[in-house]
């Protein structure tokens, strides 16, 4: 009797069907959108559709009933409005979210609203021929579901005084003045976007140069950098390739490019490159940290924020092997501790902080004798 062959199993998917599924209410007012993501997500072993709803009025009902662990939610609906949804839930039961917005101008300007309010991340929708762009998708879609599933949610507070007229901002640079040798090399992923606002928002105008990489669909970069732009007192951009960088700026990788620093004599430059992804990413935290090892060494100033995954932690290591001083966000203040966990673990990190206090200890190494603290 011919024995029965062992079954090809994915170690992976072995392991997530072990876990108890991740229970996904999915809103929009499509019905092809719905069925597609549903589709999606139940063909993965660790995760399944408990609800469908065309309206949040309509949802509002299985919410309380079922209690998912996430909720992926359109932006444009009918009766009421996500953002409005959003802002709901988030006050009265705050709940992982992951957007479904579309590929335009003011889709991006809404999702990043939605991510203000208390979204955990977005996916986008095809404009054109949804059906297979949303099955394009289908791992992007459950990698953020994963993501959103183990997320730290908070109830959204009344919304805060302006850090510049509440007392908060950073003071200008001392007499002696700040090296224009130093940058500030700054890395995220999910959550990303409000721990980047955060980070920059209390900073002087005078502060060196920074060089941002967040993961995000080239659509939203530039929209991004222009919300930025208009809530801190340095100048936010999206970088260009071949860029001078100048103290007082901010420039966030373009979605679809990585981004590298360069010198150019008595310069550092923008590089931008459209090499194959990293780690799944164009931008790659780990292109940007791992250029600022080589051209920046002790004089770069390395800050890892919230995010899912690893991306990050080899470059940020080199950064640190190289004589830079690294800083990770806590746990307790991440949305996803995934990216700072793995920096933390690869050996790459000086310090440990609450996101409310990175900005301090970035201007403290930055004013310190020599520009950096000896290490202990």
């Amino acid at each position: 009797m011919t024995p029965n062959p062992k079954p090809n199993l994915d170690p992976m998917r072995t392991a997530q069907a072990s876990r108890p599924r991740t229970r996904v209410v999915v809103i929009d007012d499509s019905a092809l959108i719905r069925r597609i993501l549903t589709e999606i997500i139940n063909s993965e072993p660790d995760m399944e559709v408990v609800a469908q709803a065309p309206d949040p009025l309509v949802a509002r009902e299985q919410i309380r009933t079922l209690n998912p662990d996430v909720i992926t939610l359109d932006v444009e609906m009918p009766k009421m409005d996500g953002l409005a949804f959003l802002e709901k839930l988030m006050r009265l039961k705050p709940t992982p979210v992951v957007m479904v917005s579309t590929l335009t101008e003011r889709g991006s300007e809404t999702t990043l609203r939605a991510l203000e309010l208390g979204a955990v991340d977005f996916v986008s929708k095809p404009k054109i021929d949804i059906a297979n762009g949303m099955q394009e998708y289908a791992a992007e879609i459950t990698d953020k579901i994963r993501a959103a599933a183990v997320a730290r949610v908070r109830r959204l507070a009344p919304q805060p005084v302006d850090a510049r007229e509440a007392g908060s901002a950073l003071p200008v640079r001392p007499a002696s003045g700040w090296s224009t040798e130093k940058l500030i090399i700054v890395g995220a992923s999910t959550g990303g976007t409000e721990a980047i606002r955060e980070f920059l928002e209390p900073l002087p105008p005078d502060i060196p140069g920074i060089l941002i990489t967040q993961h995000m669909p080239e659509a939203f970069t530039r929209s991004f950098a222009r919300r930025l732009d208009g809530l801190c007192r340095i100048t936010v951009k999206e970088a260009g390739d071949g860029e001078r960088i100048l103290p007082g700026h901010a420039y966030i990788a373009p979605g679809h490019s990585h981004l590298l620093v360069r010198r150019s004599g008595a310069n550092y430059m923008t590089e931008l490159s459209q090499s194959e992804p990293v780690n799944r990413h164009r931008p790659s935290v780990d292109v940007l940290f791992r250029s600022a090892a080589a051209h920046v060494g002790r004089n770069a100033i390395g800050v890892i924020l919230t995010g899912m995954g690893r991306d990050g932690a080899a470059g940020m290591r080199e950064m640190h092997d190289a004589g830079a001083w690294n800083v990770a966000q806590d746990e307790e203040s991440c949305v996803v501790f995934g990216m700072p966990k793995e920096a933390i673990n690869s050996g790459g990190v000086d310090e440990v902080l609450p996101l409310r206090s990175i900005s301090q200890a970035v201007i403290g190494q930055i004013t310190a004798r020599g520009g950096r603290q000896n290490r202990v």
